[in-house]
């Protein structure tokens, strides 16, 4: 029997979202609109939201006149997420290591760390091969994922958070490859432990997976866009454009 992956059950399960319902909606609305300034695409632009989540990205990116579609491999995730269908906006399930048949995109968007949730670096490259195969040539791929070098440096090994009256305990490690996120909680008279796991991925390490296929144009630190700084920054952010 194959291994599933932990992401298949935790990003499915209620509690996934009740953890994270605090995300700053603003902060996360002005990252897309300083992006966007910043690619100046032509209007009607294609889009995929990649690893969409509940698609609040994909929401932004729509209303500001470009047609997008959002994919996330939860399935909760993606109903939610429909409720902002439209004729130019639409979601659907899909794993983000494959290509989707027939679609190209002039931009695709990796947003909030939703990179390196895999074992092994061929996953990684798989992932680079298949988004290279749905852009257009000269086609942007934005990438915005923690500052792992900061994150390791200066990791938060035990915390405690109490959400909609759960509460939630949260230990951390990283074995020299990968972060590990261990959720403890009761609820209900029922225990419940889930593991996050994503790889401790710095800049050389996406230069590496991205050269083949794509040019980086620019490296960002902040959601503001202020330049990438290894001791300081809390976020790493790629522009890169798909090679001719």
């Amino acid at each position: 029997m194959l291994k599933k992956d932990w992401f298949i059950d935790w990003f499915d399960t209620p509690y996934y979202h009740i953890l994270y319902q605090n995300r700053n909606e603003l902060e996360a609305k002005n990252f897309i609109l300083s992006l966007m300034d910043h690619l100046k695409l032509v209007p009607d632009s294609k889009i995929l939201d990649l690893a969409c989540g509940k698609g609040r990205h994909s929401k932004t990116l729509n209303e500001l006149g470009h047609n997008v579609l959002g994919v996330d491999l939860s399935e909760n995730s993606i109903n939610q997420a429909k409720e902002y269908s439209s004729d130019t906006l639409s979601f659907q399930v899909h794993d983000m290591r494959e290509a989707i048949e027939d679609k190209q995109f002039d931009a695709i968007f990796n947003l909030f760390t939703s990179f390196g949730y895999f074992d092994t670096h061929k996953e990684n490259q798989r992932m680079c091969s298949s988004i290279a195969d749905m852009l257009r040539p000269n086609g942007k791929l934005i990438i915005d994922f923690m500052n792992a070098h900061k994150v390791i440096e200066s990791l938060v090994e035990e915390e405690e958070k109490e959400i909609s009256g759960i509460t939630f305990n949260i230990k951390r490690v990283y074995d020299d490859r990968h972060i590990h996120k261990h959720i403890k909680f009761e609820d209900k008279g029922k225990l419940f432990h889930f593991t996050e796991r994503v790889q401790g991925l710095k800049f050389d390490d996406f230069r590496s997976l991205l050269s083949p296929f794509f040019i980086i144009e620019n490296v960002y630190g902040s959601l503001d866009l202020q330049p990438f700084v290894l001791e300081k920054s809390d976020r790493l952010i790629i522009i890169a454009s798909r090679k001719l």
